[in-house]
C-alpha cells in the first residue's frame, strides 16, 4: 500500500468519501496534450479506469506500464482509462508519460482539486466506473496486473 499523502488538496475540508455503488463525481480539466477533458462527458456510455497517480510515487510507473498492457487488451472491447496527475505540472506530467511510452491520455489536477473531490488521500488511487457512472472497485494501493484485470473485467460486464 502507498503510504504517500496526496498534499496541497486546496481546503481545510476533509476529503470526499468515494466507495463502491457511488456516482464517480464529474470535472472539467485538461489533458496533458491541452485538449479540454469533461468527465463524465467525453467518456459517457463507456466504462472508464480513472487513476490518481504522481511521479514521485514509488508504485505508479511499474503499475502504469502494466495498466497500458491490460488496456491493450481490453480496448476493443470498450475500456478507457485515463491517468490523472495529482499535484504536479504539465511538464513533469508530460516528461514522465513520454518517458513511459503508455497510450492512454493524462490528465491534469496540479491543485489536487479532482484527487480531493474522488476522496484520493494516499498514490496510487484507482476508481473503476461503469457504463452507467457508477464506481464498481476501488482500488488503494498497489495492484498487479492480474488484479488490475480483473477490475477491469467488473466494469466490462
Amino acid at each position: 500500500m502507498a503510504a504517500s499523502v496526496v498534499a496541497s488538496c486546496g481546503s481545510d475540508q476533509p476529503p470526499a468519501k468515494l466507495n463502491i455503488g457511488d456516482i464517480a463525481p464529474t470535472f472539467q480539466t485538461f489533458r496533458a496534450d491541452g485538449m479540454p477533458a469533461h468527465f463524465p462527458a467525453a467518456w459517457a456510455g463507456r466504462p472508464v479506469v480513472i487513476r490518481f497517480w504522481a511521479d514521485w510515487c514509488k508504485y505508479c510507473e511499474g503499475e502504469m506500464k502494466a495498466i497500458e498492457a491490460v488496456y491493450q487488451r481490453l480496448k476493443p472491447r470498450g475500456l478507457e482509462v485515463i491517468a490523472i496527475n495529482a499535484g504536479q505540472d504539465k511538464k513533469t506530467v508530460v516528461e514522465f508519460m513520454k518517458k513511459l511510452g503508455v497510450t492512454y491520455p493524462a490528465l491534469l489536477d496540479e491543485k489536487s482539486t479532482i484527487a480531493k473531490t474522488y476522496g484520493v488521500v494516499g498514490l496510487p488511487t484507482t476508481y473503476f466506473v461503469d457504463a452507467k457512472g457508477i464506481v464498481r472497485v476501488k482500488l488503494i494501493g498497489e495492484a498487479d496486473e492480474a488484479s488490475f484485470e480483473r477490475a477491469a473485467l467488473e466494469i466490462l460486464k
